[in-house]
């Protein structure tokens, strides 16, 4: 083979840690919302810029908290940053991870293909070609722009 970006051998006790830990994360993960794409693109957004916008005006909020409705909750605004500046680090860390194992899924299946197209070509350069009309077929859906070779016709 002329490419081997990773070697992985997953044992049985990996893969079983590893569900375990995601279990783990999904059930703390559980109060969590999903927004559909819609709503994420109708939300006002904090930015950098807006992050400090609102860490000001909360500390504004707090010490002057007499003039603002009773409807209006500082608490649950020193709750929500509380939680956001808990959750980003964190989310950092995740996205990391979930980077590196997509990186490694995208190396495994590179290495799986090059490996089969080489294999594929050496069974053609020996002649091996029993078998492999069904596979030539499949690289055709694969590379539509080829086109194919009509069946020969046996006079």
């Amino acid at each position: 083979m002329t490419q081997n970006l990773v070697s992985l051998d997953l044992s049985a006790e990996a893969l079983a840690a590893l569900d375990q830990a995601l279990t783990t994360i999904e059930q703390i993960f559980s109060p969590f919302i999903s927004l559909s794409a819609d709503e994420v693109r109708a939300l006002n957004k904090m930015g950098d810029k807006s992050e400090q916008f609102c860490r000001q005006t909360a500390l504004v909020l707090e010490h002057n908290r007499e003039i603002l409705p009773p409807s209006f909750s500082v608490a649950e605004v020193q709750r929500d940053f509380a939680a956001f500046d808990a959750l980003r680090p964190r989310l950092m860390r995740l996205r990391e991870v979930v980077a590196k194992a997509e990186d490694t899924e995208t190396a495994l299946g590179s290495d799986i293909l090059v490996a089969m197209l080489e294999g594929y070509a050496l069974m053609k350069m020996y002649g091996k070609s029993e078998g492999l009309e069904t596979l030539r077929k499949a690289m055709l859906v694969r590379n539509p722009g080829r086109k194919a070779k009509p069946a020969e016709a046996t006079a």
